[in-house]
């Protein structure tokens, strides 16, 4: 069996900058859709902003950790190739994944020094990993089936 090989720093952020593309989506149809159901001016209330910004934190920890739970990737690993493991090499349970993402917090609030261990350690796991007990590594690829056949001899 092949040891997998861990993800680096550089692959990991292009990953995190498509699922903030995601988040940035959401956001935005969020408030496309609050204009259209009570007008453009709800923009400008007061309650507005506030609301949109819980919604979308809210929203990226339920994407980050369902996600997480369930196949180990988010959109932007699977399209980079990479996904997070707990320690028997599957899937993070729940409550790893959820706090793996509030560890996320920890990460930034060391100006953003728990990011960049994934490329200044040799296992390349960064802060938040290390907190809940997983790591990225890159996802195996699919051997390519033999040819069938075709019967003519």
């Amino acid at each position: 069996m092949i040891e997998p090989r861990p993800a680096g720093f550089w692959i990991r952020a292009v990953a995190a900058i498509v699922d903030f593309l995601v988040f940035f989506l959401v956001q935005f149809s969020f408030g496309f859709i609050g204009a259209k159901m009570w007008g453009p001016d709800v923009e400008s209330g007061a309650t507005f902003t506030p609301m949109v910004s819980i919604f979308t934190l809210v929203f990226a920890g339920a994407y980050t950790t369902l996600l997480h739970a369930l196949a180990g990737q988010t959109i932007g690993k699977m399209i980079v190739g990479v996904r997070v493991v707990a320690g028997n090499a599957g899937p993070p349970p729940f409550g790893t994944a959820l706090l793996r993402f509030i560890a996320y917090f920890a990460s930034a609030g060391t100006f953003m020094l728990g990011f960049a261990m994934a490329g200044l350690r040799r296992d390349k796991r960064a802060l938040h990993d290390l907190i809940a007990g997983t790591r990225v590594e890159r996802a195996p690829r699919p051997t390519p089936a033999e040819p069938a056949a075709s019967g003519i001899v």
